[in-house]
């Protein structure tokens, strides 16, 4: 091979070389198509799938703004797929890294929401109960004007009730185990504490009869008046109403 081919051959092989490393992909843009592609597989519930998608781009690091997204995308694609537990932990943590993210708002919502989703009947423990409730008070307090405010109103009733309904549960279940002294303190801190409780007829009715059992007549009668007075519709109106007799 003449000197002239093979230095012709060497730049042919240069010019390829610059070529073909010119038109690969940076690992941004690898980072962008990875993205894009979760961002396909959750339009289509695709949530496993689209969850290793992120965690790749957010442990890859290719740059904080695109991190931080993605970890924000793993907690949205927990929500959706119903996986409260951890869309709590993820939407808590990137609230707690990003604090002044111009979501936060809208996050910090989330959060009261995946709480609230976990919400157990009210014969169970009520953590999440007070998670929720707290977070949507603390929601208010921040974003008061925020299209979520209403919502987070709702919500924050709702929670209040179903913790007054467990302290209800609780009192009763020292009523018929004839524990009346505890059953007396549960049902009284209702009535201190959800002075607008809705189901407040069933805490009354128990407390006068756990007022009966102790000799407490005078509370007893005071009370069950007071259901009568303020829920004539009743299921226990009339039960009541036979308690207040036999006692005249």
């Amino acid at each position: 091979m003449s000197p002239y081919i093979k230095l012709s051959f060497i730049l042919l092989l240069i010019i390829l070389t610059t070529a073909c490393s010119s038109s690969r992909p940076t690992p941004e843009q690898d980072a962008e198509k990875l993205f894009q592609s979760a961002e396909r597989l959750l339009e289509r519930g695709l949530w496993e799938d689209a969850l290793t998608a992120w965690e790749q781009v957010r442990d890859a690091y290719y740059t904080p703004e695109l991190s931080m997204l993605a970890e924000l995308k793993i907690a949205e694609t927990y929500y959706l797929s119903e996986r409260y537990p951890e869309a709590a932990t993820s939407y808590s943590e990137f609230l707690r890294r990003y604090p002044d993210d111009f979501r936060a708002s809208t996050i910090l919502f989330r959060l009261g929401q995946s709480y609230y989703r976990q919400i157990l009947s009210r014969d169970r423990d009520q953590t999440n109960t007070r998670n929720a409730l707290n977070t949507f008070k603390e929601f208010l307090r921040k974003y008061p004007n925020d299209p979520n405010a209403t919502q987070a109103e709702q919500l924050i009733l709702r929670a209040t009730t179903r913790l007054a309904d467990h302290e209800v549960y609780v009192g009763r279940f020292y009523f018929q185990r004839k524990q009346y002294q505890p059953a007396i303190q549960r049902l009284e801190n209702i009535l201190a504490q959800f002075p607008d409780y809705y189901y407040r007829d069933e805490a009354f009715f128990f407390l006068g009869r756990a007022y009966l059992a102790t000799g407490q007549t005078t509370e007893a009668q005071q009370i069950l008046t007071r259901l009568m007075e303020e829920f004539p519709a009743s299921s226990y109106f009339d039960k009541a109403g036979k308690l207040l007799e036999s006692k005249t």
